[in-house]
């Protein structure tokens, strides 16, 4: 009998570039896009200016997750939106401080 090895079993999810969160990010994009074409359509836009700005904000959209996703990678948009919230006393500018011997 033989089993097969699962080799990715570390590595975060993965979708043609996208990585870890950004994958939901771009879903949820996708969601805001489909109900704002809903909301145009309802208040009496023309469906082809529902679709031309529908597709522009899309198109923003995929370049803007992609390149976030490429720029920050798996978790660099995370610590970088964490580091806003450390209070000004708190932040330290490099590691010397934890490596030198007293």
């Amino acid at each position: 009998m033989s089993y097969q090895i699962n080799k990715g079993i570390n590595r975060p999810i993965e979708f043609k570039g996208l990585k870890a969160q950004y994958i939901g990010y771009l879903g949820g994009g996708l969601v805001a896009l489909l109900v704002l074409f809903a909301v145009m359509y309802l208040i009496g836009l023309t469906v082809y200016l529902c679709i031309v700005i529908i597709a522009g904000l899309g198109s923003g959209l995929f370049y803007k997750i992609f390149s976030l996703s490429h720029r920050y990678g798996e978790h660099g948009l995370m610590k970088r939106n964490a580091r806003k919230y450390l209070p000004e006393y708190l932040k330290f500018r490099s590691r010397r401080l934890f490596y030198e011997k007293r």
